[in-house]
């Protein structure tokens, strides 16, 4: 038995395009005998013990220093150290429904809590990031019965935070701490990881989840304001996902693949961490605050020479932080490919990369609702910069029209804007919280991405837009209502709305529009400090505040953000060509049939127009000039 799909299922109905032969129409001779027997997560670390159990599975490198010693965790030392974690969970009690929820680090135990608690129930990832008041209210949706965390050693803020919430989980049975702590000192239902850990045998004493639709993680996604809105994956996505990513990126035992994303978001997990493991390769755990931390950024292309990396993964921003650093003579001849998602990857800053570097980037598309990748461009042949490539082996996607209630009128046509749609067995079962299943669901059982975007005739994918309203900020997801309901709480104000306006560095940068109450005397720095005060994330505070005299709405009442969106482009720009000393003759922006939004700019000359281009080369946007 295998969770993978069979050769003959969803065939393709496209033809292949130009890179070295489709994936979707070849027969994947051996697949079963390479895979037999998988039925969860579980299976997939007893197997790749089994064939590689010498051959490092991940090597975590102290603060991301390519100097300092590396931790090797060896294939069979990594499912010895799942075993016993899953043996300590059951010996808890826990069950199938039952929740493991961790706050951590990218240490490698994080490795171990999220792959062990899986072979006995479920386990949630949550951002340690957040603040209190939202880790509480995931925790609390959640129902988790252990919390695995850092210690305060390791991490103080982070247990400052968590701390005083714990008290309030009625479920909760067991806090687990990784890192250096005093067992004289712990406290009351708190165990030290480690110890847990080596009181297991070994050999599984638990009895393991067998049945690839169970429920095996939980995700936060978007905001976490109100109900948080946690996504479900079931073992088959994740092991099927990973499985797509091994194909497509040809995933080989000799990689070593740097994940320097935080292990809270399913990229870390997957992009690099299952499908890697499927696949045996090595595992880089760069530091325990990735690419966060300024140290690795620095030292990269040094890591890169030291470990002979080939594949990593990062963010828009992650790239142009690369930008900025010299190779200064180190051997990066072992990187066959940079991955690049999670937001939308401005092409000026794609070629930028590439010419300085030499390396090749593929970019793709995903959701935590399709595990972690959709689509994404050929490795081997012809990726179409700006776009978002193929989709996965076994996946489909399409592009439709919908009514104004969300409805499916029917399928796009080649190259007209539409809704992404994504089928395959990689996607979601739905939220935890079913309300938010509303609207997720179209006929067929297609997934709605509410992303905006378009099929070429040759099958590639293009975003142009979303129709809902997430703020991407360095490829973290920024619900609005984090913003609005913050300012709505200042009692001069009538009606707020928050967009994203384009940012060279972060991709977005929120922003927000206020209406005033009528008297009003507060002004927009007031509001802004107001807002940096109540926002409850930092990255949501709003880059800028501004007062209107009317909002714009829709004919039934709603606010209508795409007036709000484009006026925020039409300032960032005026702003950037002010800062940049460029005469302008005025900026329209308009939608457009093929890229959704423009921006036009007017110019005195051709100069002007050289410096609209290189002024406005970072940015995610579609801008052109035109002189006269």
């Amino acid at each position: 038995m295998s969770i993978l799909p069979h050769p003959s299922d969803q065939r393709p109905t496209r033809k292949p395009v130009r890179d070295g032969g489709d994936l979707l129409a070849r027969e994947s001779v051996g697949l079963d005998a390479r895979f037999a027997g998988i039925d969860s997560t579980l299976d997939v670390f007893r197997l790749a013990a089994a064939a590689w159990p010498d051959r490092p599975a991940l090597t975590f490198v102290p603060d991301g220093n390519a100097e300092a010693a590396p931790v090797d965790v060896s294939y069979a030392r990594l499912h010895e150290h799942i075993v016993r974690t899953a043996n300590h969970l059951a010996s808890l009690g826990l069950r199938r429904d039952d929740c493991v929820a961790y706050l951590l680090p990218n240490l490698p135990e994080a490795h171990f809590c999220i792959w062990g608690a899986q072979a006995v129930c479920r386990v949630a990832a949550v951002n340690h990031f957040l603040e209190s008041a939202q880790i509480a209210d995931l925790l609390q949706a959640l129902d988790a019965r252990v919390v695995v965390t850092a210690s305060p050693a390791e991490a103080p803020a982070l247990w400052a935070k968590l701390g005083p919430v714990l008290a309030g989980l009625p479920g909760l049975r067991e806090t687990l701490w990784v890192g250096a702590a005093d067992p004289a000192a712990l406290p009351p239902g708190v165990r030290r990881f480690d110890d847990v850990l080596a009181a297991q045998p070994a050999e599984p004493v638990f009895e393991a989840l067998r049945d690839p639709a169970a429920l095996a993680a939980c995700f936060h996604t978007g905001g976490t304001t109100g109900t948080p809105k946690i996504a479900q994956l079931s073992h088959r996505a994740l092991v099927v996902n990973s499985w797509m990513l091994g194909e497509m990126f040809d995933i080989r035992p000799s990689d070593v693949i740097v994940c320097g994303l935080p292990l809270f978001h399913v990229n870390g997990v997957v992009v690099t961490g299952l499908a890697p493991f499927m696949h045996g390769a090595r595992v880089l755990l760069a530091g325990r605050e990735g690419f966060r931390n300024p140290k690795l950024v620095a030292g990269f292309w040094r890591l890169v020479e030291r470990f002979r990396v080939t594949t990593f993964s990062g963010v828009p921003t992650v790239y142009a932080a690369l930008l900025n650093v010299p190779l200064a003579g180190a051997d990066v001849s072992s990187l066959r490919f940079g991955i690049c998602g999670a937001a939308p990857m401005p092409v000026e800053l794609f070629r930028r990369f590439e010419r300085a570097t030499g390396i090749r980037l593929l970019e793709g598309f995903g959701m935590t609702e399709t595990t972690a990748c959709a689509s994404v461009n050929p490795r081997d042949g012809e990726r179409r910069v700006g776009s978002i490539g193929l989709p996965v082996p076994y996946g489909r996607m399409k592009t439709v029209i919908l009514d104004e209630r969300g409805a499916h009128v029917r399928d796009a046509a080649t190259d007209e804007i539409g809704v992404v749609a994504i089928l395959g067995p990689h996607l979601t079962p739905g939220y935890r919280d079913p309300r938010h299943d509303a609207g997720l669901w179209l006929p067929g059982g297609w997934l709605n991405s509410g992303d905006l975007g378009r099929r070429d005739a040759d099958g590639y994918f293009w975003l142009v837009g979303r129709a809902k309203d997430l703020i991407i900020r360095g490829g973290h997801n920024i619900d609005p209502s984090m913003i609005e309901e913050a300012l709505a709480r200042h009692p001069e104000v009538e009606l707020v709305a928050a967009v994203g306006r384009p940012d060279a560095y972060a991709g977005e940068l929120p922003v927000a529009y206020v209406k005033l109450r009528h008297g009003a005397r507060a002004d927009a720095e007031e509001l802004k400090a107001f807002a940096k005060a109540h926002v409850t994330e930092r990255a949501a505070a709003p880059n800028w505040v501004e007062c209107i005299d009317s909002m714009p709405v829709t004919a039934v009442g709603k606010i209508f953000k795409p007036t709000l969106r484009k006026h925020a482009i039409a300032r960032t720009l005026r702003e950037l060509f002010a800062e940049g000393d460029l005469q302008h003759a005025g900026i329209e922006v308009r939608d457009d049939r093929t890229h959704g939004v423009v921006a036009v700019v007017g110019v005195a000359d051709e100069a002007a127009r050289a410096r609209v281009a290189e002024l406005c080369a970072g940015l995610a946007l579609q801008v052109r000039s035109t002189v006269g």
